[in-house]
């Protein structure tokens, strides 16, 4: 790093030797930054296994979306966490940042695979569980805007969309390491113990496995010197003394936050995260495909992705960061639809058959229903409708709702056949499992005989059909998001970059993109339709298409000393 500086000052350096140094600084940032994206990714991945860990004391939608949910709280404080990073970042330095984060996301993703289970210790557990989630999204909201700072103050002009990218292929590497522990230890626990270890304790693994990763994340980061442009800035007494009042307070840079949120960050956090995270949970809620092809699917998917963000920032470099953006966002777009409806048709086409040949109505006096979803266990969807409708959400069933008589019980009619629902408000709890358990019953006899299938079929999957759909969303999530680590540090002055990168960052993944999979979830189950969870992405990503292609400039080639 230093032949850099000295490059940069003035001193005659070698090319060898300066693209020795460019890519020790990309390795040791991008590798820190993958360990930390595994820590965060491994929860998400475990979804399914944590709301039964950890929830329950929940109906197993609720259990569910409690998980998701979760996963949501720890994208939260990431904001938060990038405004007190940002600004350590900003007054301080970039290294001194970012090594503390590293630390508190590897100690918190530790800590996670020693939490005691719900049914060891109740509630205490799921408080632990939070406060974790809590940490690491804290941590995460200062580890990207200081890794790609870092990197892009490093970089000469005409690199800096290609150097950047390997920032952003952490996070590809990250959930690829995630997904690979996930498997490797599932494979080896049913080979030697037997599949139920995973669920009973085997899934503390791949969170312990972190230990080894925060060693190397910190010895990896103490390496590293302070970047050029900040040592700069600093020996020149012209570092930010209030980088919240400079970033927001004034007009211009606030404008600049405004428009990385809403021009760039609000599709990233849609794109990403449903095609990373959210058609997890569509594959293995909805289409109940198997898990090891899930799994097989979205490593393939995430190693191609590895190559797809170096390539588009590759590509930035040569014709803008603004066109390969917007050209990932709108493909996004118009795929969002045609591309899950193709994934029910390759991995379950029975289900897709069964919804177009026989679809299902919910007749219910509308008083009866209420929404059906609660992330916090505290309804008890008694009610003739609410039971009707949740047995159907936990089926993976879309269905039409339909008014019906005002006092009378819900009816599911799925073809010619009619099933007459059953209310439990106020009956006991073991007579109103045992009125629930009959309703269900009936429900899933009747979608049986139409044709509904239980669980996907293996033999009539298409996985390279399936692939191919994933493939499209793999070239629209690495096209919008392989360029943008430098065309937002290109957005920002020097003096604020750290924190006013940040922000807009977090708000976009965080609070957009981290919770796709739970808003969606709830939009499914409320709803009965199970592509109507797309609408919240599909939102976020049109009002990005439009402000970046009215409104964004293009950075490409701009100096960072300013």
């Amino acid at each position: 790093m230093a032949d850099i500086a000295a490059d940069r000052s003035g001193a005659p350096k070698s090319e060898p030797e300066k693209e020795t140094s460019l890519r020790t600084v990309v390795a040791a940032s991008s590798a820190g930054t993958a360990f930390e994206w595994y820590d965060f990714f491994v929860f998400g991945s475990l979804a399914g296994v944590i709301s039964r860990v950890f929830f329950t004391g929940l109906p197993e939608t609720a259990g569910l979306a409690a998980a998701l949910a979760l996963f949501g709280a720890g994208f939260l404080f990431r904001p938060l966490g990038a405004l007190v990073f940002g600004r350590i970042g900003d007054r301080a330095g970039r290294k001194g940042a970012f090594l503390a984060t590293v630390l508190l996301m590897g100690g918190a993703t530790f800590a996670i695979g020693l939490l005691p289970s719900y049914e060891q210790m109740g509630l205490v557990g799921p408080i632990l569980l939070i406060l974790m989630r809590i940490i690491q999204g804290f941590a995460l909201g200062g580890e990207y805007g200081g890794a790609a700072i870092y990197v892009a103050e490093h970089a000469p002009a005409d690199k800096r969309g290609w150097a950047t990218s390997w920032v952003q292929t952490s996070a590809a590497l990250g959930l690829f390491g995630a997904l690979l522990v996930i498997l490797a230890t599932r494979l080896i626990l049913g080979e030697f113990v037997g599949a139920e270890a995973f669920e009973a304790w085997g899934w503390r693994i791949p969170f312990l496995f972190s230990a080894g990763l925060l060693a190397i994340s910190v010895w990896m980061r103490l390496k590293l010197s302070e970047s050029p442009a900040f040592a700069k800035l600093k020996a020149e007494g012209q570092q930010s003394k209030a980088p919240y009042a400079e970033a927001f307070g004034q007009w211009g840079n606030l404008k600049l936050v405004l428009l990385a949120l809403f021009a760039i960050m609000s599709a990233q956090g849609a794109v990403w995260y449903t095609a990373f995270f959210y058609v997890q949970t569509f594959m293995e809620r909805f289409l109940k495909a198997p898990p090891e092809t899930i799994t097989a699917l979205m490593l393939s998917a995430t190693a191609v992705s590895a190559v797809g963000y170096v390539f588009f920032g590759w590509l930035s470099d040569r014709i803008g960061r603004k066109p390969v953006m917007l050209f990932g966002m709108t493909l996004m777009l118009v795929a969002y639809f045609p591309g899950f409806h193709m994934l029910s048709k390759t991995l379950n086409p029975a289900l897709a058959e069964a919804e177009a040949r026989t679809p299902v109505v919910v007749i219910a006096d509308p008083a009866d229903c209420s929404l059906q979803f609660d992330p916090v266990g505290k309804a008890s969807f008694a009610s003739s409708c609410d039971i009707a409708k949740g047995v159907l959400a936990n089926a993976g069933v879309s269905y039409r709702n339909e008014a019906g008589p005002p006092g009378e019980p819900a009816m599911v009619r799925v073809g010619m056949a009619t099933v007459t629902s059953a209310d439990a408000r106020g009956l006991p709890a073991d007579a109103a499992k045992a009125v629930r358990t009959s309703v269900e019953t009936r429900i899933k006899q009747g979608l049986a005989r139409a044709g509904y299938p239980e669980k996907a079929d293996p033999a009539r999957m298409n996985f390279w059909g399936a692939f191919g759909v994933l493939l499209v969303f793999v070239v629209a999530a690495t096209a919008l998001y392989g360029p943008m680590a430098a065309a937002l540090v290109e957005m920002f002055p020097t003096r604020v970059r750290y924190t006013a990168l940040s922000l807009p960052y977090h708000i976009g993944t965080g609070w957009v993109g981290g919770f796709v999979p739970f808003t969606a979830f709830a939009i499914v189950t409320a709803v009965g339709n199970i592509y109507s969870g797309l609408w919240f992405p599909v939102v976020f990503t049109a009002i990005s298409v439009v402000t970046c292609l009215l409104f964004l400039r293009e950075t490409k080639g701009r100096s960072l000393d300013f």
